[in-house]
């Protein structure tokens, strides 16, 4: 944060109805004239490309990210060419593959694109994703035997096998391993046939914050190539990868990586695609979750990525994969309503897990300590890093959440902006605290036994030490202030030109001052949303919304109304049943 040191604060909002420090983006106003003036495009357009950082030469390939432009050689990523030599002799041989992958929206999406693929080149298949309560994430020895028994002399682990260097070694010489993967890793590659992971210490393709999906995409790009060369082709058509681009762009977005340069063209492609509805899965899914109009990146982050990423964590954990792969509308649905249940059902159980981890969280830090460090008996483990995430928003802080039973604690965590938790988390792996652990920076997740919890938390406690000089609530940057009578769809649409938004790439956050709520009510099913009427000074009404709107004093100035407020928030297009309107999400507000 040291580039907002000595900012002007916004609207004067020192602390918000959420405790946050309100602060203007600084941005270069002669750079800003010079895009305006060279390009013709709106000033607060121009303004906010330069907040971004976007050069006038830049301009063209932001606002239209096109896959040519950004697409690597994908040879550039260590062991691709080995690799893809592998799955060209599978191929051609027509040998038995085994895709072992992950539980999670990326594993999900990297084993479709890679199990659809080749089937398409006319390659018998075996999809296999780990039980996450009784096997955990990664390979493990008796599913990789599993799969030997069944035929499979080739089996490839995507968004998952960097680490499992004990697992993979249990069947060398009975199967070739590929590993298709995106994770860190303190330690070099596994001894497998061919590691393709940008991550990889020897890596320097600087792709290190692709999703493996991406890494999977880029891999069939190199192998359809390579076919090529051999002439299989001669006599059958070459897959369409580009129709995949829709479960490249959802793992993108899902797995939370920075929505630049290839991410970008990759997500902006991708929901082009999404919107189309080809793919039976992805059309189900959006019509259970009720989603109206062209994707978003809203639309995969809070309405399909949930629902995929509930059948790992409460049921059954290909249930995900299996909506994706369904071959037609009607099993798609059937199954996307599986896991529209079971996602009701994770969230009745998180919402539970959440109240009683608040307890404790704000009693430790009430106490002044640096991270929330929260367990519980039986705690599901799919669950606790769901809570990580909600503590660390609510007190900007990192959080470790814990389920224990039977003497193991199983963990994950999530952190703050500048604090390093994955080289914490893999320090205490190799001071031998952790069964085992790992991650990045942002998050990570660890097994422990249960009497060494409290030597685990000392052991932080010096290496998170600086999250204590943080606010308790992040700071809020705004790109400018709009009034009511000012937005319109005009301008909405002007500001969805910067999308697809997300890390790296954030949404524009606007102020208006000095507004009253003239009319609010909660809505939906569980009440969790405020729908509000505000209305400027200068007149003009807007629809804004509050979503996650729990008893709190945002919530209660929205609702009772009467003194004008200042609001943060974001300005979108909202499109439902044929019409189309523009809407204001709220952030935060502060009494004006």
């Amino acid at each position: 944060m040291d580039r907002f040191v000595n900012v002007p604060t916004a609207f004067g909002v020192v602390k918000s109805l959420t405790g946050r420090h309100w602060l203007w983006r600084p941005i270069s106003e002669r750079t800003a004239e010079r895009i305006i003036q060279a390009t013709g495009l709106p000033d607060l357009l121009g303004r906010l490309l330069v907040a971004r950082n976007v050069s006038v030469e830049g301009i063209a390939d932001f606002l239209e990210p096109k896959l040519r432009s950004y697409l690597p050689d994908p040879l550039v990523l260590s062991d691709m060419e080995t690799a893809t030599e592998r799955l060209s002799e599978a191929v051609l041989k027509r040998e038995t593959v085994a895709i072992f992958g992950d539980y999670d929206v990326d594993g999900a999406c990297a084993g479709t694109l890679m199990a659809e693929t080749l089937r398409g080149l006319g390659v018998p298949v075996i999809n296999y994703v780990p039980d996450r309560l009784t096997e955990g994430y990664g390979p493990n020895p008796t599913a990789l035997s599993a799969l030997v028994a069944r035929g499979a002399s080739l089996i490839i682990c995507v968004d998952c096998g960097t680490t499992a260097h004990d697992a993979l070694a249990t069947v060398r010489g009975q199967a070739a391993i590929v590993v298709l993967d995106h994770h860190v890793s303190d330690t070099g590659p596994p001894q497998v046939a061919a590691t393709v992971n940008p991550n990889r210490l020897d890596d320097r393709s600087g792709l290190g914050s692709i999703c493996a999906t991406s890494v999977v995409f880029l891999t069939l790009v190199a192998l359809q190539r390579l076919l090529r060369k051999k002439g299989f082709f001669a006599k059958r058509s070459e897959i369409d990868l580009l129709l995949s681009l829709d479960l490249v762009a959802l793992a993108t977005i899902c797995d939370v990586v920075p929505l630049t340069g290839l991410n970008r063209a990759f997500v902006s492609q991708g929901l082009r695609v999404m919107a189309r509805r080809i793919r039976p899965g992805i059309a189900a899914l959006l019509e259970v979750a009720q989603a109206q109009g062209d994707p978003s990146v809203r639309t995969c982050a809070y309405a399909l990525g949930p629902r995929i990423n509930a059948a790992g964590r409460i049921a059954r954990a290909d249930l995900g994969i299996r909506t994706l792969m369904a071959a037609d509308f009607e099993e798609a649905l059937m199954l996307a309503s599986e896991l529209d249940e079971i996602n009701r059902k994770r969230q009745t159980v998180e919402n539970h897990l959440l109240d009683m981890a608040l307890v404790q969280a704000e009693e430790q830090l009430k106490a002044d300590a640096a991270f929330a460090f929260i367990a519980g008996a039986d705690w599901h483990p799919g669950i606790v890093g769901i809570i990580a995430g909600r503590l660390k928003e609510r007190f900007n802080r990192p959080a470790l959440v814990f389920g224990i039973s039977q003497g193991t604690a199983i963990g994950s965590g999530r952190s703050v902006p500048g604090i390093d938790l994955g080289s914490a988390i893999i320090a205490a792996r190799q001071a031998g605290l952790l069964i085992k652990g790992g991650g990045h920076a942002m998050a990570a997740g660890f097994t422990l036994k249960s009497a060494q919890l409290e030597e685990f938390r000392t052991f932080l406690s010096d290496r998170l030490a600086a999250a204590s000089r943080l606010p308790t609530a992040a700071d809020l940057v705004l790109d400018g202030a709009l009034a009511p009578v000012s937005v319109d769809i005009g301008l909405a649409q002007a500001v969805g030109r910067l999308g697809p938004f997300g890390t790296g790439n954030s949404e524009p956050t606007f102020g208006m001052a000095r507004v009253r709520v003239v009319k609010a009510n909660r809505i939906g099913r569980d009440g969790n949303t405020i729908r509000a009427i505000i209305e400027g000074e200068a007149g003009g009404r807007l629809k804004a919304m509050l979503f996650r709107a729990a008893e709190g004093p945002l919530a209660a100035a929205l609702l009772h109304g009467g003194a004008p407020l200042h609001l943060a928030g974001q300005v979108h297009i909202d499109r439902w049943n044929g019409s189309t309107s523009v809407g204001f999400t709220i952030i935060d507000g502060a009494r004006a």
